[in-house]
């Protein structure tokens, strides 16, 4: 039985829950609301462990503040014994359109702060990760990812969402280059 970890980044806390930046975390409480499970406050993150498809599957929200995330992740995959091709680091991406995804193998962080912890920490950018773009028109940087999602914009993205859904367990199920080919066109 394979095990997984799917990480969304995010930040802890009322106050970042409707901002762009915690888009990791929007899609995790999705995937927890169409699978009726819930997440449980442990060491470096909130936590939800899955049985899927004869694989055992942790959810992960780490409480580390996203620029921390790596903390998180390493102590995860060590605790859990989870091989590095079988986690997916879900992020938001500033430099990608309103609502587009991009899942790839490996890479560089893209100036995300919570990629670069995580690469530091785990020592490698060989991992697995799932952007969802949130791009629009801003002047500061920190300002727009760390703003709210404005009516509008949530009313486009909650569908997409359940497309980020069937992109995780697509992961899980058929492997990275699999579901690189059905899904990073779209």
């Amino acid at each position: 039985m394979g095990k997984f970890l799917i990480i969304g980044l995010g930040n802890p806390g009322k106050i970042y829950k409707k901002t762009r930046h915690n888009t990791g975390f929007m899609i995790l409480d999705n995937i927890s609301k169409n699978h009726s499970f819930c997440f449980l406050k442990k060491k470096l993150g909130f936590i939800s462990k899955f049985n899927y498809k004869e694989k055992i599957i942790f959810f992960l929200k780490p409480s580390t503040y996203i620029n921390y995330s790596g903390k998180s992740v390493k102590y995860w995959m060590k605790k859990e014994r989870i091989l590095l091709e079988n986690i997916l680091v879900i992020s938001d991406d500033i430099y990608l359109d309103l609502g587009t995804f991009r899942l790839k193998g490996k890479g560089g962080d893209g100036g995300h702060n919570g990629l670069k912890n995580i690469e530091k920490e785990i020592g490698t950018s060989h991992y697995a990760r799932l952007r969802f773009g949130i791009k629009r028109n801003f002047e500061k940087k920190t300002d727009y990812v760390l703003g709210n999602w404005k009516n509008e914009e949530l009313n486009f993205i909650n569908p997409k969402l359940d497309i980020a859904t069937k992109i995780v367990f697509s992961f899980i199920k058929d492997g990275l280059k699999n579901t690189m080919n059905m899904f990073n066109n779209q």
